[in-house]
């Protein structure tokens, strides 16, 4: 990527290319039997670390021991993303025989969908389909007058500085429309670096929209700096379209993660990042993507819990938001830009009639009160049932948050139990128990988000008894990896924490299971906000 030799699409020197591909394996290899010794974050992991290896497998999430879907994907590289674009092209070009560019151009309309190409590209219009990418068909190239030699040598005022150059200075795309080398560059630039645009820059003429191509730009762009994030926005563009490809959500990780077919399911990174391929989020089993992201949402807005633990708030009759009183007067008007309901902060009742000497909050109509209050209730009742939930959300992401402190103290402890006659094999337990244990605080996590949008019946009884198994178990084990190991209570402790991971360990699998058969069966119902 720190080059722009890719960018000009060359098809040859793949030996060179492979080799240095093997070259790069044989080094990753290398760092990744290093790093396997190494204790991974429970943070970024989410569960039992895997080996880190270009390519990879299985269900991931659902614990040891348990059938695995075979989910094959990729860890690429910026430059083997690059790389796999250009590969793209070339098959595709190997069909329709376009310019490497605008083939480019034409895929990035398409989300680099080869086969939605070319059934347009053969449906027997490209005069649209060319139309629809903002290109000029290569096949039908408009005739540029060529210049009476007196002409060309006569200057001419560029369109946009109107500055005088000679003819040679200009340059333009296939649209005919031409500006000197300094406006196009300064053009590019801006559009680059202050704009963030790289595969939609069109022609700067007026009511222009062709596109201006990679070669274009790379020839009228003489800043590296500016050349190097234009490839950035276009690699990032080709992965961003396209749907067997995601960027690993790592901060400061530029691995992308490749596919055979988009699925919920969950990959892992070099960097350790364990995360669902549809949505990005750490994986998150149980719970589907869909109320994920609804509970995620509904998180974000923090207002609702704010306004509860506030000491003096009721709720609008009309609309039901939390209102909070600050102020001496009565007369209250909702908050709610879409409702605005004027009402007595006393009796809940509309304001309109208290500003009539004859009328006294004590006479309200009672019907409309109680009315008022009950709404009022079952507001509150909704909050309370969404605090429940969030505050045991809240502290088992607190608790995984924590385990890279409990991942130092196990390392010290194994070294401690070596000094105790025991082998190096014989401690591994000891990192296994921490592997289950953020395994277990992950999967409780997202149970109670599950958990949370789930009806009463009887299937959800046997899901709550699960949850509560597993959570008893996870506490229980939790403690046990916190003692103090003695001497003395060394082959008991051992005995203790291995019964109780293989216990959580089942636990979980019989959970994962039952909701999973629950998904298949359409057992399941849900409450919809």
């Amino acid at each position: 990527m720190d080059s722009d030799e890719g960018y000009n699409y060359e098809f040859d020197d793949e030996e060179e290319e492979e080799e240095e591909e093997e070259e790069e394996c044989s080094e990753d290899s290398g760092e990744e039997e290093a790093e396997d010794e190494e204790l991974l974050d429970p943070a970024v992991a989410g569960g039992e670390a895997e080996d880190c290896a270009d390519t990879g497998g299985g269900g991931g999430g659902l614990g040891p021991g348990q059938e695995e879907e075979d989910y094959r994907f990729e860890v690429l590289t910026t430059e083997q993303i690059l790389q796999h674009m250009v590969e793209c092209i070339r098959e595709v070009n190997e069909v329709i025989q376009n310019p490497a560019t605008i083939t480019r151009i034409l895929l990035s309309h398409f989300n680099w969908d080869k086969e939605k190409l070319m059934e347009r590209y053969f449906d027997g219009n490209l005069d649209k389909l060319f139309s629809e990418c903002h290109v000029i068909n290569p096949s039908k190239k408009p005739k540029m007058r060529p210049m009476s030699t007196r002409s060309s040598s006569q200057d001419m005022p560029c369109q946009i500085c109107y500055l005088n150059y000679s003819n040679s200075y200009f340059t333009g795309l296939e649209c005919g429309h031409k500006f000197c080398m300094q406006c196009w560059g300064d053009y590019l630039t801006t559009k680059i670096i202050e704009e963030g645009m790289g595969q939609t820059i069109s022609c700067p003429a007026h009511n222009c929209d062709i596109l201006v191509d990679d070669n274009t730009v790379m020839r009228l762009i003489t800043d590296s700096k500016v050349k190097l994030k234009y490839q950035h926005l276009i690699t990032n563009s080709f992965v961003e379209c396209n749907r067997l490809l995601r960027w690993c959500p790592a901060p400061d990780c530029h691995h992308v993660i490749k596919v055979q077919y988009p699925d919920a399911k969950p990959v892992r990174c070099k960097c350790g990042r364990q995360f669902c391929f549809n949505c990005g989020e750490n994986w998150h089993d149980p719970v589907k993507c869909k109320w994920l992201r609804k509970w995620i949402k509904k998180c974000d807005d923090d207002s609702e819990t704010s306004n509860w633990i506030a000491a003096n708030t009721k709720e609008c009759p009309k609309c039901h938001v939390t209102i909070e009183k600050d102020g001496g007067c009565n007369h209250m008007v909702c908050r709610n830009q879409s409702c605005k309901a004027e009402f007595c902060w006393v009796c809940l009742g509309p304001w309109e009639p208290h500003g009539s000497a004859w009328y006294n909050c004590n006479r309200y109509n009672e019907d409309d009160a109680k009315a008022a209050r009950d709404a009022q209730e079952r507001s509150r009742a909704a909050l309370q049932r969404y605090l429940f939930y969030c505050n045991r959300y809240m502290n088992h992401m607190q608790s995984l948050r924590f385990e890279h402190k409990l991942y130092a103290q196990v390392k010290q402890k194994m070294e401690e139990m070596q000094q105790h006659n025991m082998s190096w094999i014989e401690v591994q337990f000891l990192k296994k128990a921490v592997d289950v244990l953020c395994q277990c605080r992950s999967t409780l996590m997202f149970t109670y988000v599950f958990a949370f949008y789930l009806k009463k019946n009887n299937q959800s009884i046997i899901f709550e008894n699960n949850q509560a198994d597993l959570e008893n178990a996870t506490e229980v084990l939790s403690g046990y990896l916190e003692r103090d190991i003695s001497q003395d209570s060394l082959q008991d402790i051992k005995q203790k924490v291995q019964d109780k991971y293989r216990y959580c360990e089942s636990r979980r699998r019989v959970l994962l299971q039952h909701v999973h058969e629950g998904y298949e069966k359409d057992l399941w119902e849900y409450i919809e906000d």
